[in-house]
């Protein structure tokens, strides 16, 4: 009898598409859709609103430690795919600030923020019947899915995306300072000395520029019937 797998791993650059294709994937699998990067986000969040920076690693190290981040589903008709909430508030929309963009990327190479939320992560994939999205998915939290994928996109396109995003919310934006910042969250991530962003060794990539969203869905759908054994 054929079987899906139980476990799909998603990761990419920001911006890749990962997010979209994954909850849509999610949902027509009817997985569960989790977004690893909410939890980063939300310390992020929380340690900007209590000490307005985030450079001090063992001030933020042990913030996350002490955080109930929870991800549910969503509860508001507002375009949301999920609700996150940090001891019972709910953050959804703050995490996607700005500034979170700017400062996330620093707080994910803290040893200890990112072995506390893996852990946690792990767990969640744990339970099966999952599409799990992120940055280290395949190398890290879950090296054992039954299927990877890596979307990539220039950072051109990925930052005309973002950029799109903002606006599409009522935010004012500028093209050029996103186009900057995820320059540098590229340069972060790719470099970082804890689970570096990079595909797995046996992760299909899928370049994203110039394709719409139903069409990389498709693909990696026919990646999944594949694995029908």
């Amino acid at each position: 009898m054929a079987t899906r797998p139980a476990t799909i791993a998603i990761d990419g650059p920001a911006a890749s598409g990962k997010t979209t294709v994954a909850e849509k994937l999610a949902k027509c699998l009817g997985f569960i859709f989790f977004d690893t990067g909410v939890m980063y986000r939300a310390v992020t969040w929380v340690a900007l609103t209590r000490f307005h920076r985030v450079d001090n690693e063992e001030e933020v190290s042990q913030l996350a430690e002490t955080l109930q981040i929870d991800v549910r589903m969503p509860s508001v008709d507002d375009g949301r795919l999920y609700d996150v909430l940090v001891n019972g508030e709910d953050v959804t929309w703050h995490i996607r600030r700005p500034e979170v963009d700017a400062n996330v990327s620093q707080v994910s190479t803290y040893r200890r923020v990112r072995n506390v939320l893996t852990q946690q992560q792990r767990k969640i994939g744990e339970r099966g019947a999952v599409v799990m999205v992120g940055r280290d998915i395949g190398t890290v939290v879950m090296p054992d899915a039954q299927i990877k994928i890596y979307l990539d996109a220039s950072v051109e396109e990925r930052a005309r995306r973002r950029y799109l995003e903002v606006v599409n919310r009522g935010q004012k934006a500028k093209y050029e300072e996103i186009l900057e910042a995820m320059k540098r969250r590229d340069q972060i991530d790719s470099s970082r000395a804890i689970a570096p962003l990079m595909p797995a060794s046996d992760a299909v990539i899928i370049q994203t520029d110039g394709m719409g969203i139903n069409e990389v869905v498709e693909q990696v759908k026919g990646l999944v019937m594949e694995k029908n054994v």
